[in-house]
């Protein structure tokens, strides 16, 4: 049994997908956590393969973080720089944090935004939710739109070291094309704006996921 998609625009060729995902999926026989750390789970499962055969996955628990677009009425973004130490280098982004426990997205970037920066949004937009990490982490982030902004006193955390800049949303998008911004969530992030401010997308299409 298969199932054909719509395609994605006049002339496309038909995609032929299964009717269920059972001939890909993996289930998991048991379980062990192989370090507990205050930022990180990394867990070790024994899976059973579509075939029948037994092997190890291997993948880091992550909370789940929220990204945060903050758009001026002027077409002017505000983005951050900050060193970060797995990659050894200072990075260009937009603002994002980790959600804590029990925390929604929209309340988690409110506070994020404020630490990082001091401002306040008054008008919050889903956009997407994105994986960034699928081969060996649980990790998404959700994307936000941030609008109406106020300017405040950031609140950084002891060690927090950020700093912030107001540049044309055609800049992060030129970053992005010359190489000088690497992020990924970033670099989804922008091409999001891209289209909203084009047009194209409308943020709030998408349901927050639960």
């Amino acid at each position: 049994m298969s199932k054909t998609p719509s395609a994605g625009s006049a002339g496309d060729p038909q995609v032929v997908f299964h009717e269920t995902d059972d001939h890909l999926k993996e289930v998991p026989l048991s379980s062990k956590t192989l370090h507990d750390g205050k930022f990180l789970t990394l867990q070790q499962d024994i899976v059973r393969l579509p075939d029948g055969k037994e092997t190890f996955r291997e993948y880091v628990q992550h909370p789940g973080a929220v990204m945060m677009i903050p758009l001026f009425d002027d077409g002017t973004v505000l983005i951050e720089r900050q060193f970060r130490y797995a990659v050894r280098d200072v990075m260009i982004e937009f603002p994002a944090g980790k959600l804590d426990p029990n925390e929604g997205g929209q309340r988690c970037g409110e506070r994020e935004l404020r630490e990082e920066t001091g401002y306040h949004a008054a008008r919050w937009d889903f956009l997407t939710r994105i994986h960034p990490v699928i081969s060996y982490s649980t990790e998404f982030i959700d994307l936000y739109l941030a609008r109406d902004l106020t300017a405040g006193e950031p609140e950084l955390d002891d060690g927090e070291f950020i700093e912030t800049a107001i540049v044309p949303a055609g800049q992060v998008i030129d970053w992005v094309r010359q190489g000088r911004i690497t992020d990924v969530k970033t670099i989804i992030g922008a091409f999001w704006l891209e289209k909203v401010l084009s047009g194209t997308w409308q943020p709030g299409e998408q349901p927050v996921p639960l």
